[in-house]
């Protein structure tokens, strides 16, 4: 296969598919690169015009910087190898150019004569070098084939665009996805040999970084053949969750002989002989072909740890297991975000809300930004209007000198979290849904109107259109939050509970020594769990601080309220016909008991779940 070809040559197969009408042609196929071929082909299919200039329409200066801001994540990963193209680009007479996934030129930073030149043919922030927009071109090339290309002088489809030369690689995501294109463009007149391997170097540092975040409480492990090549762009990275691969870079999946198709199917033992040990320092592990390995899980544990413990964010195992439904409803809350369309989470206490949340957040183009958790049931209500909407100096007595930004403000360019919404006041609904509405924030004390910007995900365990019509919730409000409610199931609604409890405990303990055994696990999985999620994940860190290397959890050491009674469904009650009040009475009182101890002891909790009042279920069980 050829990869280079000669300017001459290149002109005579322009001749034979353009002029002579022979695209075909077996000299078109030796003159060419393959992939240059294959592009004209397609553009040629597409019913382009060669010999006319390209009709593109720029974005105005405002579509711009909505583009721009959406894409803030990739230009900012970007940013240093953009830097530091530009360094060489002034001297080359060259410009780099990154664009989004569908070529939209987002940045271009360059030798200024050159950029002027460039700009003749469109080449400039705000224009598509989509191939199917602007023809064989590097960038659009490169995204359509999926690899680095070189488009020189007369390769580029359009003649116009025969001033250029241009190399481009397309950007990858972690999970394989392509989110971006580096490019570096010149001269088509001077030698621009070089460029290529540039322009590769550089996206592998971009792609490389990509897992400097979004990975907390998985398994990160970075390895290669070469002890030297551990914490470069060269190493290979492969996430794991619940030994499932769930992201890679391009370096470790060949490393290991897979392809993308194997993210989410293929687990870490069908991939290797042995794990490192997860103690943040490089070990000789080998594949299942034979092959030796240096690698390193993230993180440095301490000897006595036994739990992963992610710096910051939310603690691993703390919420719950997305199961394929469950992640499809993300996949749409985080459509949701991007859209500015509130997401509403509703769900038992303890069923992963906020975790959800955070995923959400994350998997969001709102990432870069911040994520700011407000729980309205746990702030005062005679600070709950400061803390959201913040304070001018002065604006009550105690107030900080200098004022508060207040936390709305805080999460600009993020997502704002406001758990158990339907606890908030119903003056503050008001306020808020004025914020909703006006996108300002008007701080107390008479602070002039701040302009805020933040996707918005509320939460709550409660029924709010029966708030609504008990007249406790703004309707208004209701409806400005619940365009799109996402439901969490309790934990004891599960079918596959034995599952979810073997999968939180792999996620939960890194020790592959310490095991439950299968009596305490179905003691577990019977239970009903009240508190659900964050119930189970305590429990299961209690047992992980117990265990002994080799020697399974017994179930001896679960905590009381997993004892047979808590764990025993209800009686059966009687057929209809046959049940005398002091029966009821009876069965009554029991359930209660049963609410009482699943909640261990807690009064005012049982009373909820049970739909009672407090006093009621005081008088039946203590005044009986």
């Amino acid at each position: 296969m050829r990869t280079e070809a000669s300017p001459r040559a290149v002109l005579a197969a322009r001749r034979q598919f353009f002029h002579d009408g022979r695209p075909e042609g077996p000299l078109v196929a030796s003159l060419l690169p393959e992939p240059i071929l294959r592009s004209w082909r397609r553009c040629a299919e597409r019913g382009l015009d060669s010999a006319a200039l390209p009709r593109l329409e720029p974005m105005t200066a405002q579509e711009l910087r909505e583009v721009a801001e959406r894409h803030d994540k990739l230009r900012r990963l970007c940013r240093p190898e953009i830097e530091s193209l530009y360094a060489d680009a002034m001297q080359t007479g060259c410009v780099v150019v990154l664009t989004d996934a569908s070529g939209l030129i987002l940045d271009a930073l360059g030798n200024a004569d050159f950029a002027a030149r460039a700009a003749r043919v469109a080449l400039r922030p705000g224009v598509e070098w989509g191939e199917g927009t602007t023809g064989t071109n590097a960038v659009g090339t490169a995204i359509v084939e999926g690899r680095p290309i070189t488009v020189h002088g007369a390769e580029h489809y359009y003649d116009p665009h025969g001033i250029l030369s241009c190399s481009a690689a397309p950007i990858l995501d972690p999970f394989g996805q392509t989110v971006g294109a580096l490019d570096l463009s010149g001269p088509a007149a001077v030698d621009h040999r070089h460029a290529l391997g540039l322009v590769r170097l550089a996206v592998e540092q971009i792609e490389h970084r990509f897992f400097d975040e979004d990975f907390q409480g998985r398994r990160v492990l970075r390895f290669q053949s070469e002890r030297e090549l551990l914490g470069t762009a060269r190493e290979g990275i492969l996430v794991f969750e619940d030994d499932r691969l769930v992201a890679a870079n391009r370096v470790g999946l060949g490393l290991v002989g897979a392809d993308w198709s194997a993210l989410g199917l293929r687990r870490a033992g069908e991939l290797f002989g042995e794990m490192p040990r997860a103690d943040g320092t490089a070990h000789l592990m080998h594949t299942l072909a034979g092959g030796s390995l240096f690698g390193r899980f993230d993180g440095v544990s301490s000897p006595m740890s036994r739990l992963t413990r992610p710096a910051g964010g939310p603690r691993p195992g703390a919420g719950p297991l997305l199961r394929p439904s469950d992640r499809e409803a993300v996949s749409r809350a985080v459509r949701m975000v991007e859209a500015d369309v509130p997401v509403l989470i509703r769900g038992e206490t303890g069923t992963g809300k906020e975790m959800v949340a955070h995923e959400i957040h994350r998997l969001s183009e709102r990432a870069a930004g911040p994520f700011v958790a407000v729980n309205c049931a746990a702030i005062p209500e005679t600070l709950i209007e400061s803390e959201l909407f913040g304070y001018e100096d002065g604006a009550f007595t105690g107030a900080r000198r200098h004022g508060h930004k207040g936390l709305l403000r805080q999460a600009e360019g993020g997502v704002l979290f406001l758990d158990e919404i339907g606890d908030m006041p119903l003056g503050l609904q008001s306020r808020l849904l004025r914020v909703l509405q006006e996108r300002e924030v008007a701080p107390l004390g008479g602070g002039r109107p701040v302009h805020v910007d933040f996707a918005l995900i509320c939460a709550t365990h409660r029924d709010l259109r029966a708030l609504v019509e008990a007249g406790t919730f703004r309707s208004d409000l209701y409806f400005r939050i619940a365009h799109y409610t996402l439901e969490l199931p309790a934990l004891r609604d599960l079918e596959d509970r034995l599952e979810t409890v073997r999968a939180l405990w792999r996620r939960l303990v890194e020790d592959e020594r310490l095991s439950l055994s299968e009596r305490c696990e179905a003691r577990l999985a019977a239970y009903r769990w009240p508190g659900n999620f964050r119930q189970l994940v305590g429990t299961l860190r209690a047992l992980a601080a117990l265990a002994e290397p080799h020697r399974p959890v017994e179930a001896e050491l679960l905590p009381p309220e997993l004892s047979e009674m808590a764990t025993t469904r209800p009686p059966q009650l009687p057929v209809a016909g046959a049940m005398s009040d002091a029966t009821l009475d009876v069965l009554t009182v029991e359930a209660m008991r049963r609410a009482l101890e699943a909640c261990g002891g807690n009064v005012s909790r049982a009373a909820r779940q049970l739909g009672i009042n407090r006093s009621t279920l005081y008088r039946r069980l203590f005044n009986a």
